[in-house]
């Protein structure tokens, strides 16, 4: 554990991004929802760590410490039982001018463009973390033949549903119009960001992610049309 400023600490729960890892970071979130520290105001989990927010009118450090030791020890003691995630299923329509980094994709892994779109489809996935911007979601589980750099230089504007590739990483940007590196090789039309939910996003830290190859046919009426006009900005 480390200090993150006067009300907040890091709890680092591996040296790397693991599914391992991952499993330890969402015991330690969930027993801390469950049973939170003196003065908690937040957990929030990473790739490999959690970081713990308290009010310090209500608590001190060292008072937050033991209590997150003190979970520590018992999610050790309950084991991987503890993560459960949801399963959300995702169409995507891949390629065109929903996907226009397809095939930069496919010639840097060397592969058909239809492979690069039935490998990705085929993955299983893990949401480790949300962030970067509300509601967009780092997925876990990219077939290696797919790990691709980040553009030389990012986009200004990513319209929303735009299903990207970064380095390892595959993710979904959940919000229209923030600026992206990494390559867009479809798109979707669930809504993953909308604040009049109850839980405005629609990924959460442990769901577990399947992207299935749909047709424009499928989408609902005028979305094509829409995002087909959406303009990019390289």
């Amino acid at each position: 554990m480390r200090p993150a400023g006067d009300a907040a600490l890091v709890v680092e729960l591996g040296p790397g991004i693991s599914p391992e890892v991952h499993r330890r970071v969402m015991a330690l979130w969930r027993a801390l929802g469950e049973r939170p520290a003196p003065g908690m105001v937040e957990a929030v989990p990473a790739y490999r760590s959690v970081l713990v927010m308290w009010d310090p009118e209500a608590a001190d450090s060292g008072q937050v410490a033991a209590a997150v030791e003190q979970r520590l020890a018992e999610v050790g003691k309950a084991g991987r039982s503890r993560v459960r995630g949801r399963s959300v299923t995702v169409p995507v329509v891949y390629g065109g001018p929903f996907g226009p980094d397809l095939e930069a994709v496919a010639a840097h892994a060397g592969l058909e463009p239809s492979e690069v779109v039935r490998r990705h489809a085929a993955g299983r996935y893990t949401v480790y973390t949300l962030g970067f911007m509300p509601g967009f979601a780092y997925l876990g589980g990219l077939d290696p033949a797919l790990w691709t750099p980040r553009r030389p230089a990012p986009r200004v504007r990513v319209p929303a549903g735009s299903v990207g590739i970064g380095g390892q990483q595959t993710g979904i940007y959940a919000i229209d119009g923030t600026p992206g590196g990494w390559h867009i090789i479809g798109r979707t039309w669930l809504p993953l960001w909308d604040a009049a939910r109850k839980r405005p996003a629609l990924l959460r830290p442990g769901d577990r992610v399947r992207f299935v190859a749909a047709d424009v046919e499928e989408a609902p009426p005028g979305w094509a049309q829409a995002a087909g006009r959406e303009p990019w900005s390289a």
